[in-house]
């Protein structure tokens, strides 16, 4: 099914004010629904290494994949669509490539990568993530963040040792408890969520949200999603101009359209019709 019709897609990723490269990768196919973001670590190119591979694995293999079976079928093992299967075993791949390739190739030791990929389908959105990278949606007039960082600084605000308010001041930003490529297995967390008409979803590195708060994230969305690609560009442009000490990400898929999966070959008849 391809939901190019039904999707609007709009990226930007600028290194920053600060660091001379860029560790970040993004993928994004409307077609397939697809949108893959990863924000790499490591030495010297390494961790543009990692995030390169993680998009470059997963988009690839998904794209393959997804021609051959509709993520929103279910699995029988599972009781799960297909998408959350397909999102595992590519995730997992991804983790393997970069891993072996950091044992066995001294430049590239010690390297890996957060990531935030979420799959569209069947008027549904999986988002699986790992790391700090982050999901958001606009619902309306509601803005929130559907992902959990894997992080020290998030682990502190679940123990009660400091609060969200502490948090936007503490030194511990960057130290992620979960990253792809560091051990030979990694779990992902995902999660689907049901997608209406209008939403924009979100998908960023920690370069965007460690300089803009959710409420201008939020706000900018509502004063320019009409216009998605300004939209993106202006929360990079926000980033940088709040410091720019990261490398920063940024995609935005809005819901056009309704795509439900064809149910049955009456539907696939009328679908045909339309």
């Amino acid at each position: 099914m391809n939901l190019s019709q039904a999707l609007e897609i709009a990226s930007c990723t600028d290194a920053g004010i600060v660091r001379s490269h860029n560790e970040d990768s993004i993928a994004a196919d409307a077609a397939h629904g697809l949108v893959v973001l990863a924000d790499g670590m490591g030495g010297y190119n390494a961790g543009e290494v990692a995030s390169g591979m993680a998009t470059t694995v997963i988009t690839t293999e998904l794209q393959h994949l997804l021609d051959e079976t509709p993520p929103y079928r279910i699995e029988p093992a599972t009781g799960k669509p297909y998408a959350d299967k397909l999102l595992r075993d590519q995730i997992a791949k991804a983790n393997t490539s970069i891993y072996q390739a950091a044992q066995s190739q001294p430049q590239y030791s010690g390297m890996g990568t957060t990531l935030v990929v979420a799959m569209f389908y069947d008027n549904k959105a999986t988002i699986a993530h790992i790391g700090d990278s982050r999901a958001y949606r606009l619902r309306g007039e509601r803005f929130e963040q559907l992902t959990r960082d894997h992080s020290l600084l998030q682990e502190q605000i679940d123990s009660g040792m400091i609060t969200p308010e502490q948090a936007k001041f503490s030194q511990n930003k960057n130290l992620v408890t979960r990253a792809l490529g560091i051990d030979p297995t990694v779990e992902p967390e995902v999660e689907v969520y049901d997608t209406m008409v209008g939403d924009i979803y979100v998908l960023c590195s920690d370069g965007l949200n460690d300089m803009v708060s959710d409420e201008d994230i939020g706000m900018t969305l509502q004063t320019l999603g009409a216009n998605l690609r300004l939209a993106a560009q202006q929360l990079v442009q926000m980033a940088n101009d709040s410091g720019g000490r990261d490398n920063v990400s940024v995609i935005l898929v809005r819901v056009v359209k309704d795509y439900a999966a064809p149910r049955g070959w009456m539907s696939r008849f009328f679908g045909w019709l339309k």
